[in-house]
């Protein structure tokens, strides 16, 4: 499955900061979790946003390191 911007949605906005929630479907989190998977999106996500994702193989909270033209990175929160 690839990226659709309907099944992501703002939880939370604040003080330029964003939590949003992706909701992946039968995606696996090994997926959703790769460099760009969210490029689509790269013009709404900004580097600090938090992103809350439910898979079908489970739940994570990433956090974009990178937002660019066409271009987002995410890393696990530790």
């Amino acid at each position: 499955m690839v990226f659709a911007i309907r099944n992501l949605s703002v939880l939370a906005y604040a003080n330029g900061f964003t939590l949003w929630h992706y909701k992946a479907g039968k995606e696996r989190l090994e997926i959703v979790v790769k460099p760009d998977f969210f490029a689509d999106a790269s013009d709404m996500l900004a580097v600090g946003d938090m992103i809350m994702v439910t898979a079908a193989d489970g739940a994570r909270i990433i956090c974009v390191t990178l937002s660019d033209i066409e271009t987002v990175l995410t890393a696990p929160l530790a």
